[in-house]
């Protein structure tokens, strides 16, 4: 799954989510935070793995269910005890979101390492066929995604991948913006005081 598809997948999460629970749509602190956390996983370890080559995949660490839950669980505490539970609730959906994500996506692709993704230490993956750096590796996997956008039946490819991302984003919408909407009153105040 690509950057904005985390992103996507844990924002709507944590927006129903946060419905579901009548509190109304997340706040600014909790849509950052949650962007922060669909990030983590990736960030880490492909910088582990493609950058630093200390993993043979990059599916490691930050990806593990056995770091995930128990830092994740240690985060939501901390946030709790801090008085700002929203940002440990985004801090949990976002980062285990992403594993769940990178699951299903392995599930649908047919992968035989689905479940397996999140397993480390237990099951390490094999390394790569190719190796390559990691603006190497990331330049490869974003042409790829490109060829795929541009071959064949580019409509119904385009409206099946990014219309889940637009739906995303009009939800992003209709919550008020959080974290931009901030960010925007706040400039503006500053600029009105200047």
């Amino acid at each position: 799954m690509w950057p904005w598809g985390h992103a996507a997948f844990g924002y709507v999460l944590l927006s129903l989510g946060s419905r579901a629970a009548g509190r109304g749509p997340p706040g600014g602190l909790a849509a950052v935070v949650l962007l922060f956390a669909t990030q983590l996983p990736d960030v880490v370890d492909k910088t582990l793995s493609w950058g630093l080559g200390l993993f043979p995949a990059g599916y490691s660490v930050a990806h593990s269910v056995f770091v995930a839950v128990p830092l994740g669980l240690l985060g939501l505490a901390l946030a709790v005890r801090r008085g700002r539970p929203e940002a440990g609730v985004a801090l949990v959906v976002g980062w285990w979101s992403h594993l769940a994500g990178d699951v299903a996506v392995a599930m649908v692709s047919g992968y035989e390492t689905d479940f397996e993704r999140v397993l480390w230490p237990i099951v390490t993956l094999p390394a790569y066929a190719v190796e390559r750096g990691l603006l190497e590796r990331a330049s490869y996997y974003f042409a790829a995604f490109v060829r795929e956008l541009t071959a064949g039946q580019q409509f119904t490819l385009l409206a099946v991948y990014f219309g889940p991302f637009f739906l995303a984003f009009c939800l992003w919408l209709v919550d008020g913006a959080p974290g931009v909407a901030g960010l925007w009153r706040r400039l503006r105040r500053s600029m009105r005081a200047a």
